[in-house]
């Protein structure tokens, strides 16, 4: 009895403290509860910028309504027609003729005086395109036109400016070039090197010389085309008056050097060229008098070598120191029609022809190269 009471009086304590705890809540679990709720939104307008009333308001659907409200812009036309004409003014011995003034000049369009808007004198290096007749018809290998001709290019080549850019085209059935533009002689050189044997004996000069000016259009400073050609044509795809017309719009000045005249000469002389072969060679002399004329070049029938380097010169001169006329014609219609150009050099006091003196005071014969006219643009469409 006693050992009961005794083990009973000890598990009491135990009892009482199971009572207690069994009374309490257990841990809290994180997870079964929200620990944070999301905030709400401000419901101040002071937290949020205003609309601006006067801006429109952007279409939350494009539609083609919208598109011709909303992207409608402004729109601009401009027209600017300023026709420039290079112009030399040489003396009788083929030199250029300096510090002439502005008001000297008078430019004419269809009859009609213009008013100069810009002008300037000035040296400037050149681009050039030596188009050379190389066929089996005149420039067979060792001959007297094969010769002139490769003594002709070589030569005028030795005379340009490191500046000066050339490029090289032979023709004779079709043009091929031989050497882009290019200050560097030695592509030239090699270029030029390739001109030993013709392969075919026809020489196509319209379909040559258009082609090449057609090229050229895009360049911009001084350029020409220096044409070393016996004149002959012998059956281009197009006619001299459209291959004149095309040098008309194109506006490249042609430089013409004939080959064979010496040749043409001796055989005219011991009666070894017929009068169809002499009248050919005659009209196409013509020809070229014309392609240079209205182009604003030059037509040069040298007989002897020893003119060679003085037409070169005279052609480098006049190609280098130019003077740069700018007008806007009275004639603003852009009907595509070619407009005739005439330069003079008058007295303005008098409206004279101008007189022109030496160093000596006395009165020398001058020459003024420009070409004849230009096309004038057409309206777009």
């Amino acid at each position: 009895m006693k050992a009961w009471l005794k083990l009973f009086l000890l598990c009491i304590p135990v009892l009482i403290v199971t009572i207690v705890l069994e009374g309490q809540d257990g841990p809290i679990n994180p997870g079964s509860q929200t620990v944070a709720k999301p905030r709400k939104p401000p419901t101040d307008d002071s937290a949020t910028p205003p609309a601006d009333s006067t801006q429109p308001k952007i279409p939350s659907v494009f539609n083609k309504k919208n598109a011709e409200t909303n992207l409608e812009g402004p729109s601009f036309h401009v027209e600017s027609n300023v026709v420039t004409v290079d112009v030399a003014v040489l003396d009788n011995k083929g030199r250029f003729i300096p510090n002439i003034p502005k008001g000297n000049f008078r430019i004419m369009e269809d009859g009609v005086p213009q008013k100069l808007t810009n002008f300037s004198m000035g040296e400037a290096p050149i681009t050039i395109s030596m188009v050379i007749e190389f066929s089996g018809k005149f420039q067979q290998y060792y001959s007297g036109g094969w010769f002139q001709t490769l003594q002709a290019t070589y030569g005028f080549v030795s005379m340009l400016k490191p500046v000066d850019y050339v490029a090289v085209v032979a023709y004779d059935m079709r043009s091929e070039i031989l050497s882009d533009f290019s200050t560097d002689r030695s592509k030239t050189q090699e270029a030029l090197s390739r001109l030993r044997i013709p392969a075919f004996h026809e020489c196509n000069l319209f379909d040559a010389v258009t082609d090449t000016a057609d090229r050229m259009t895009a360049l911009e400073g001084r350029k020409a085309i220096l044409l070393v050609a016996s004149g002959i044509d012998t059956f281009s795809k197009q006619t001299f008056d459209q291959c004149r017309k095309k040098l008309q719009e194109d506006g490249v000045p042609i430089y013409f050097f004939g080959l064979l005249q010496m040749q043409r000469e001796m055989a005219d002389a011991r009666g070894r060229m017929g009068p169809s072969a002499n009248l050919d060679f005659l009209q196409a002399d013509n020809e070229m008098r014309t392609f240079a004329k209205e182009t604003g070049g030059m037509a040069f029938f040298p007989r002897f070598q020893g003119e060679y380097g003085q037409i070169f010169n005279d052609i480098l001169q006049s190609m280098r120191n130019q003077y740069s006329l700018g007008y806007q014609p009275t004639n603003s219609a852009r009907d595509g029609k070619f407009r005739k150009i005439k330069i003079d050099l008058v007295n303005p006091s008098t409206n004279e022809p101008l007189k022109v003196t030496d160093e000596k005071g006395k009165p020398i014969k001058y020459q003024i190269v420009a070409k004849a006219g230009y096309t004038a643009p057409r309206s777009v469409e």
